[in-house]
């Protein structure tokens, strides 16, 4: 074949594989298919199979409009049929000695004796026949227009529901089915539902010091978090008024002991004394009494620890030169081997918990150290918190077999719920967000 043979095919090549690009329908590439594809390759006859919701023998050479009850129409789709189930080849040469005997005994009634499939993609095949034997070269210009034929048919293919790409995907063959049986296996997996909430470790039983009286913080004698004993000095209230008070009931009680005294010596005498003697006696209990509790009250201004511990409370600055009413906390004493955790669940995150329930903190300070715990009781109402958040109040036991956290350190602490599916559990959130934007 000469140079001018072969510029003038690949020419008609590209002619052909524009003529397929321009159809507008399936029908009219149907047509260029089966009828102008002789320019390329010389045939005497040829069909065009295509895959949609009824596969079928769209068009035949040399007629307009085929009938899909004709004898003829019936046998090449069942030959269509066989070699779409069992080819793999884009472009392979094909005779009555590849088709099952029922189908084999029919070729020479209705083909030539040699045929060329050419596979079209998942949407189609071309099946083409002559009496002479198909060269290499003419295979391969057939599969480079098989290429651009299927290119152009795919733009006419049926579009594909959901259901039916998932019901291919389950028929290709066991080994998708097991991968499917996995997938499912796991999605059932249990787990263990949790929640991640603030934390932060906090005294257990505490002893509240609160203002005795109403005034002014005028000294704090201990740090935030530092260890005292039974009798230490805490902090101390202005006592600039009171000692004066204190001051001047001691001298209403001493100049009210002298009037007494004078009466008392008057009284042996006059009789008159002995009446002024009754109700300066009682003036003297009575300044006796005020002075004793201006006394006792004077004492008060001078707080000290109840009883050995830890002192919690933020800063002394803060407290210092602070009006205080009375009975208002200022500092917390606890002991560094009674604590507890609590968290604050943010609503939002909220699942169902019971008491007894596990709960694990990670230290924000230790991230290789976990502490375990039980929950002890679940608020049941949410309030703001940091950041404004809605949150619950959680309160957790720490178990006794381990050591215990420092006291006020902080962490996130996670807390288990039921045990539940892994697909509940990955799609929990997102399900959430989904329920409060479409409202169901």
């Amino acid at each position: 074949m000469g140079h001018a043979d072969r510029s003038r095919e690949l020419a008609m090549l590209l002619q052909l594989l524009h003529r397929a690009r321009e159809a507008d329908s399936a029908a009219k590439l149907g047509f260029v298919m089966v009828n102008e594809t002789m320019q390329l390759l010389p045939y005497r006859q040829a069909a065009f199979w295509q895959e949609d919701m009824h596969s079928h023998v769209a068009a035949l050479s040399g007629l307009a409009e085929p009938d899909p009850t004709a004898p003829y129409l019936q046998w090449l789709s069942a030959v269509f049929r066989h070699f779409r189930s069992g080819e793999a080849a884009a472009c392979r040469s094909c005779s009555a000695a590849d088709l099952p005997e029922a189908l084999a005994d029919e070729w020479t009634q209705w083909l030539p004796e040699h045929g060329l499939y050419l596979r079209l993609g998942e949407h189609g095949a071309l099946l083409l026949a002559r009496d002479l034997p198909w060269s290499e070269y003419e295979a391969r210009l057939a599969e480079e227009l098989a290429h651009g034929y299927a290119h152009a048919l795919r733009q006419f293919a049926p579009r594909r529901n959901w259901r039916a790409a998932a019901g291919d995907w389950l028929k290709a063959g066991p080994r998708r089915k097991r991968l499917l049986l996995g997938v499912l296996l796991l999605a059932c997996f249990p787990v263990r539902l949790s929640v991640l909430a603030r934390a932060e470790v906090v005294p257990s039983d505490p002893v509240l010091l609160r203002a005795p009286v109403a005034g002014v913080i005028d000294k704090v004698s201990v740090l935030p978090n530092q260890p005292v004993i039974r009798g230490a000095a805490l902090f101390d209230l202005d006592s600039t008024v009171l000692t004066g008070q204190y001051a001047l009931a001691k001298e209403e009680a001493r100049a009210a002991e002298e009037s007494f005294r004078a009466s008392a010596q008057l009284a042996l005498t006059d009789d008159k004394g002995k009446l002024a003697l009754a109700q300066d006696k009682a003036k003297v209990e009575e300044k006796d009494i005020a002075a004793d509790f201006t006394g006792r009250e004077l004492t008060r201004m001078h707080v000290v620890a109840p009883a050995d511990g830890v002192i919690v409370f933020s800063d002394r600055n803060d407290w210092q030169g602070k009006a205080v009413a009375q009975g208002e906390k200022v500092m917390t004493l606890a002991d560094p081997a009674k604590v507890e955790l609590t968290a604050w669940l943010p609503g939002g995150e909220a699942i169902a918990l019971q008491p007894g329930s596990q709960v694990t903190l990670y230290p924000n300070g230790s991230p290789f150290h976990s502490y375990d715990a039980v929950l002890l009781r679940v608020a049941y109402k949410a309030e703001a918190g940091e950041g404004n958040v809605l949150a619950y109040r959680l309160q957790a036991r720490f178990d006794s077999d381990q050591r215990l956290p420092q006291l006020g350190q902080m962490g996130t602490a996670r807390v288990y719920g039921d045990w539940v599916p892994l697909c509940y559990y990955a799609l929990r959130r997102p399900l959430t967000a989904a329920r409060q934007w479409l409202g169901w």
